[in-house]
């Protein structure tokens, strides 16, 4: 009865994995390393950010609660506007920055829309009326320049998109991060990591 009761304690699946912790280690890390080279294979963005707040003409009687959730909806409906055609050329057309348009030319129009979408983020910080704006570029005065003109863009001209009883003030110039964004090397880096510890152990279980 011990023996059998020595034979299923040895054989269990702790004691299986600790026997093998190195072999497991070392997977993590081989995965690890090969996800940070795939990373490298891809340009580095440095992404740029900056803050609009959405200003609703309150009217009398109407409480503080009720006007934050249509600047919320107003920030939402644009989310979607600035993902138009016609929204990318206001901001291409907007004065006073110099931004890099080339990374738009030679291309079929359904592919730059689709960079135009990779290239600028919005997000509504609910609660606030914020919209935040997100740009991204490898360069990291071009992910700053086209955060800028996205954001005077909306202020000078979003009023043809939500009429004129909502006003668009910039409260945050864009500030851009230290060192490149996407691809997010340290999480896919640890994320591969901790895949290459899952995958080893389930081999090694199924095997045993």
């Amino acid at each position: 009865m011990l023996n059998i009761k020595f034979m299923f304690i040895q054989s269990s699946p702790l004691n299986l994995l600790k026997k093998r912790w190195k072999v497991i280690l070392l997977s993590g890390i081989i995965l690890a390393v090969l996800s940070g080279f795939v990373c490298l294979l891809f340009p580095l963005e440095y992404r740029a950010d900056a803050q609009v707040l959405i200003i609703s003409k309150s009217r009398y009687g109407v409480d503080p609660y009720t006007v934050v959730k249509s600047a919320e909806r107003v920030g939402e409906n644009l989310t979607q506007v600035m993902k138009s055609n016609d929204f990318y050329n206001k901001v291409m057309n907007q004065p006073g920055y110099n931004l890099d348009k080339g990374i738009f030319n030679n291309i079929e129009e359904r592919l730059k829309r689709k960079k135009w979408n990779k290239t600028v983020n919005t997000s509504v910080i609910y609660g606030t009326g914020v919209l935040n704006i997100s740009a991204y570029h490898t360069d990291k005065s071009q992910a700053k320049e086209y955060a800028g003109a996205v954001a005077g863009t909306l202020s000078s001209q979003a009023w043809q998109y939500v009429g004129g009883d909502v006003t668009l003030k910039v409260i945050n110039d864009p500030v851009v991060t230290p060192w490149p964004v996407r691809p997010n090397i340290v999480v896919n880096i640890i994320v591969a990591f901790m895949i290459g510890l899952v995958l080893s152990s389930f081999v090694f279980l199924k095997r045993s």
